[in-house]
């Protein structure tokens, strides 16, 4: 990968002891979005809305520490139920951002998946604000391992 490539994505992994369609799920559904994707008094999704299906939107709208409202949406690029799962992403958060693009690759081995996290088509501003992916993974590993 060029430097070029290097600065305009960011690229996390994770292993989770639960099946990749469970993994999957947590990702996909409202219900379990609403469940995992918070850190209780600074930041909490409270609404989405999915139309999982290639060239379907989705919707996410929370809060941040102060009730300050977010809201972040896109439309589903590929649904490959327990393999991959691809949408853009337009936060609320960033003046004139642009569309980027977020991409999960899950492998599962032994009843244990790999989580890829791919979030590229980043401007160098745009980057720097998106550096709660790890926390964002860590929420999810420690939800679907709950209920695994």
């Amino acid at each position: 990968m060029n430097d070029s490539r290097l600065s305009d994505t960011i690229v996390e992994e994770i292993t989770i002891k639960a099946r990749a369609d469970q993994v999957f799920a947590a990702l996909t559904s409202p219900d379990h979005v609403l469940k995992w994707w918070r850190r209780e008094g600074q930041f909490q999704v409270t609404h989405m809305e999915s139309d999982l299906r290639p060239g379907g939107k989705w919707l996410m709208r929370g809060t941040t520490s102060g009730d300050k409202a977010f809201s972040v949406h896109g439309v589903y690029r590929e649904v490959d139920r327990g393999r991959a799962l691809a949408f853009t992403w337009n936060p609320s958060w960033q003046d004139h951002a642009s569309e980027s693009l977020v991409r999960f690759d899950l492998e599962e081995k032994g009843g244990v998946t790999t989580v890829r996290l791919t979030h590229s088509g980043l401007t160098e501003s745009a980057r720097a604000q998106h550096r709660g992916w790890p926390g964002i993974l860590a929420w999810l590993r420690a939800y679907a391992e709950r209920n695994a």
